[in-house]
């Protein structure tokens, strides 16, 4: 009975508690809006690489436009909105010929249409591949979802093609153990990604798998992906006989270096000879380089890839090789995005607790200004107030019922008190 009655108890909180509860809100909006404060409309900066975007189904029912986060809550306050988290390379579509009549508030001389603008079911409502929308009316138990950095989908973790969401890689205090999540359908169409060493990937928990490659062409190595390498090879005096012993060898990369297994190649066969380098060498490649550092050409299309979602590692995008090859493969594929050190969550976030930051110093600034642009008589009074509502509460709480909740009654009978002795001092 005893554990019943605590449980219908409403749970109480201190002063502490309760501001550190509303930082930590205003900090996940911050993270989520990037630091926009909603004030002006987003379109005159044209396809950001990244911002918060919303959908409004009262304006927009079958959900192919989507609106800043200034014109939802100016233009479409009270309607139906489907916040989307963050969209890249998305313009402001509020009030362009998909609208009719209706006009943006906030910025009315848009073009008919944002042509380079991508929508997928996200702005209708629905999500994963059950195409349900979240939270779900229907489930007894809402089911963690987690974003495709590709097609910027949303999935159940039990609905991503792993046996169970428990594989789905975390710490030991659950925190993900991955930075960027690819779904099923992105990783076949982009299985090349898996030419790189096995270290830019996470496993999924309790399994040993690492990416696989194969290919339906019979020699591999005169037309397949790792033409490059190929090239590379010839031009340091290794023969075609020898390189179809190295086949095997070449994708045995170690897990944890990225390097040739030297062993399986035999000495003749050094990585020297195929002008491949350690894994610092993927990290140092930001610069344009003119020898592919994995061996990407453009027959890669030919790859045969397993249907399974990829998990990646911390700063994975810094390991991307950016030869001339490689960003026109990226661009063709449509995916040069991911060589944009912008377009990632992580410094999507860093920015957003950026400006954050210099918004609190801001705030702090315009109070020190205000108190010391203020006189003696005038801090004092403030000082006064301050005190005076602390001996106020003290007073309530000391002669407050413990047992029952405060109500809104409550704290408005405090600032009539405080009103009352206001009068008395005058």
């Amino acid at each position: 009975m005893a554990e019943a009655f605590e449980d219908e108890m409403e749970h109480t909180v201190t002063i502490d508690e309760y501001i550190k509860g509303v930082e930590q809100q205003e900090l996940e909006a911050d993270l989520v809006l990037g630091g926009d404060e909603g004030n002006e409309c987003t379109y005159s900066k044209g396809y950001m690489k990244r911002q918060a975007i919303f959908s409004c189904l009262t304006c927009i029912p079958n959900g192919n436009a989507g609106v800043c986060t200034a014109c939802s809550l100016s233009c479409h306050d009270g309607h139906e909105i489907v916040e989307l988290w963050t969209k890249r390379n998305f313009r402001c579509d509020c009030g362009n010929s998909k609208f009719g009549k209706f006009l943006c508030k906030l910025f009315a001389d848009k073009d008919p249409e944002n042509l380079e603008n991508s929508y997928n079911q996200n702005f209708k409502g629905s999500y994963c591949t059950c195409a349900r929308p979240y939270p779900d009316p229907d489930a007894e138990e809402q089911s963690e979802m987690i974003q495709c950095c590709i097609c910027e989908d949303w999935f159940h973790e039990n609905h991503i093609g792993l046996k169970s969401s428990e594989e789905v890689p975390r710490d030991e205090d659950g925190e993900p153990f991955y930075e960027d999540f690819i779904c099923q359908e992105c990783a076949l169409v982009f299985s090349f990604l898996k030419l790189y060493p096995n270290s830019i990937w996470v496993p999924a928990k309790n399994s040993n798998d690492v990416p696989v490659i194969t290919s339906g062409e019979e020699n591999v190595w005169e037309n397949g992906p790792l033409a490059c390498v190929s090239s590379v090879m010839l031009e340091n005096g290794i023969h075609t006989s020898e390189k179809q012993d190295m086949g095997a060898a070449v994708m045995d990369a170690d897990s944890e270096t990225g390097l040739i297994d030297k062993d399986a190649l035999g000495s003749k066969n050094s990585e020297e000879h195929l002008g491949l380098k350690q894994e610092n060498a993927y990290a140092n490649n930001a610069a344009s380089s003119s020898k592919c550092i994995v061996g990407v050409d453009q027959s890669v299309a030919s790859i045969v890839s397993e249907k399974k979602p990829m998990f990646l590692s911390k700063n994975w995008r810094g390991l991307l090789c950016r030869c001339s090859t490689c960003v026109e493969l990226y661009a063709q594929k449509g995916i040069g995005y991911l060589i944009d050190k912008e377009d990632s969550l992580v410094e999507y976030e860093k920015m957003a607790k950026e400006k954050r930051q210099e918004k609190l110093q801001e705030q702090e600034g315009v109070e020190l200004n205000f108190l010391n642009k203020l006189g003696h008589v005038q801090k004092i009074e403030i000082l006064n107030g301050i005190a005076d509502m602390k001996n106020e509460l003290c007073s309530f709480l000391e002669s407050f019922d413990s047992s029952k909740p405060v109500t809104s009654a409550d704290v408005h009978q405090v600032f009539e008190n405080l009103a009352k002795k206001r009068q008395r001092t005058q």
